[in-house]
């Protein structure tokens, strides 16, 4: 059996300078190059724990609570959460940055799902993932009931077994 990993071994960081031609008509960076940002720094995760292949399969979860703005320095993090047989959930916190404190203030979040694949394309086994901190400990233990919720609306899994989900609600 294969040495689980550590989330803080699929640890990606990048740092982008908002720029005009990043931003709408408001001066606020366009959700969709967020997206993008976001896209291909969880594929440098989802790459570092299996060493494969990766694929988006699903962003799910996406808030923009706050307007980025032109000229503002955005750092995104991001780590896997949890793995499955052949998916990884992956978290990534975006955070800008103070001009004149230097503090980095966090501003959005999103979680996606990658799966590894094959030559041919097709969906292999990644590692496990061992949490380390609460936070990743929190994370890994949400990402089961999130990912039970998702298959539940996809019409994939009967609400009766989705048992995470149910322990919430059951003392």
């Amino acid at each position: 059996m294969a040495q689980k990993r550590s989330p803080e071994s699929t640890l990606a960081i990048n740092t982008e300078i908002v720029l005009p031609n990043d931003t709408n008509t408001l001066g606020n960076l366009m959700g969709g190059k967020l997206l993008h940002w976001m896209d291909v720094i969880s594929a440098i995760s989802a790459h570092r724990l299996c060493k494969r292949v990766c694929v988006t399969a699903s962003v799910n979860n996406v808030t923009f609570p706050k307007p980025i703005k032109l000229g503002d320095i955005v750092t995104l993090r991001s780590k896997v959460s949890r793995s499955f047989n052949s998916s990884m959930e992956i978290f990534i916190d975006v955070f800008v940055e103070d001009r004149s404190s230097a503090e980095q203030i966090k501003v959005n979040e999103a979680i996606y799902t990658f799966v590894a694949v094959d030559q041919l394309g097709n969906p292999i086994s990644v590692p496990e993932i061992e949490p380390q901190t609460d936070e990743e400990k929190e994370r890994f233990t949400g990402a089961l009931r999130r990912k039970q919720l998702s298959l539940i609306l996809a019409g994939k899994m009967n609400p009766k077994d989705a048992t995470e989900l149910k322990a919430l609600f059951v003392d």
